[in-house]
């Protein structure tokens, strides 16, 4: 080819390039829309605030603290929000037992808290807990971590699991999908198990009850996964299916290593000092070696289930709180319906 005809040519794939790339602008399309923080902060409307000082130390997490601010502008829209999700989900309730000529049976609204270890997920549903409790028509507010649907210690143990704790498949998830299905059912009371943190494992013979509450909000790593769709057609059920509203509580992955080694050194000197903690043994080693076991740790497991598991469900959220490297929700993202 001649080098006239040559740069024709290049200059026409340029251009075809470029007509592409404005085509795909063009249909760029995301799913939610996105607040700063002081945008969402005006969302708060005349929503009270129910939440005393005195309460925020109760609420606040290992390394993250609560203000009162935090709560105004970010966790008081939010409290609206779900005020409202609740309210229109009771209403297709009683719809839809009036249509199928059905008794009133009482099913909790779900919401879900999804997010990487330490990333501060179970900061945020208590704050949710407490807020949500205060609002006159959904009263009664449970609260439930997946953590005691891992399987106990020996189990792991005796599959090979124990590195993996925390993955998916580590989890009972027929157990804790029975629970779900008994919550939503109606079922008077559902029990499930109880997991320390101390102990890094189930308490054998220690169950919470719960017993149709308005709200129950369920906090876990994976609990955003889709179900598996085999080829026959007959879904799988998995966590999210029985979530009527979901949050991912996001931050940069540098971000939360830092949070979950600022943890670790924290526990370190707090209940690890325990003698029956099961990381008692950090306790009494140097801040070095300590903070090494921590990154250890972190590289090996946590931010491989991250990576592999927790970070690839995020869109599928409802609502994505953006953190910043000190603890601040900086940016809100809110699904379009």
């Amino acid at each position: 080819m001649k080098p006239r005809k040559v740069a024709r040519a290049v200059r026409a794939r340029k251009a075809q390039k470029a007509m592409e790339a404005a085509v795909a602008a063009k249909l760029a399309f995301s799913p939610y829309r996105n607040f700063t923080r002081e945008e969402w902060a005006r969302l708060r409307a005349d929503t009270p605030m129910t939440v005393q000082p005195h309460e925020l130390e109760q609420l606040s997490g290992v390394i993250e603290e609560l203000s009162v601010e935090d709560v105004e502008q970010i966790y008081l829209p939010l409290s609206r929000l779900l005020n409202l999700y609740v309210a229109a989900a009771q209403k297709l309730h009683a719809v839809s037992l009036e249509f199928l000529g059905r008794k009133d049976v009482k099913v909790p609204f779900i919401i879900g808290v999804a997010g990487s270890v330490a990333v501060g997920k179970s900061t945020t549903a208590r704050v949710l807990k407490a807020l949500l409790a205060r609002w006159p028509d959904h009263p009664r507010v449970d609260l439930l971590t997946t953590d005691g649907f891992l399987l106990p210690n020996a189990e792991l143990e005796k599959r090979g699991l124990m590195g993996r704790k925390g993955f998916p498949d580590s989890f009972d998830a027929e157990r804790l999908l029975q629970f779900l299905g008994d919550v939503k059912s109606g079922l008077a009371e559902v029990t499930a198990p109880v997991y320390s943190h101390v102990q890094y494992d189930i308490l054998p013979n220690q169950h919470v009850v719960i017993r149709q509450p308005d709200i129950l909000i369920i906090e876990g790593l994976n609990i955003l996964q889709a179900a598996e769709m085999p080829a026959g057609g007959e879904a799988i059920p998995f966590v999210s299916d029985f979530i009527d509203f979901s949050i991912y509580i996001d931050a940069a992955p540098e971000v939360i290593e830092h949070w979950y080694v600022a943890r670790f050194l924290r526990l370190r000197s707090t209940a690890f000092r325990d003698p029956g903690a099961y990381f008692h043994k950090y306790a009494t080693v140097s801040v070095d070696e300590a903070r090494q076991m921590a990154l250890n740790l972190w590289h090996t497991v946590n931010l491989k289930n991250l990576e592999e598991n927790i970070l690839p469900t995020r869109r599928r959220a409802q609502l994505i709180l953006q953190k910043a490297r000190n603890h601040k929700v900086q940016s809100v993202a809110l699904r379009k319906l």
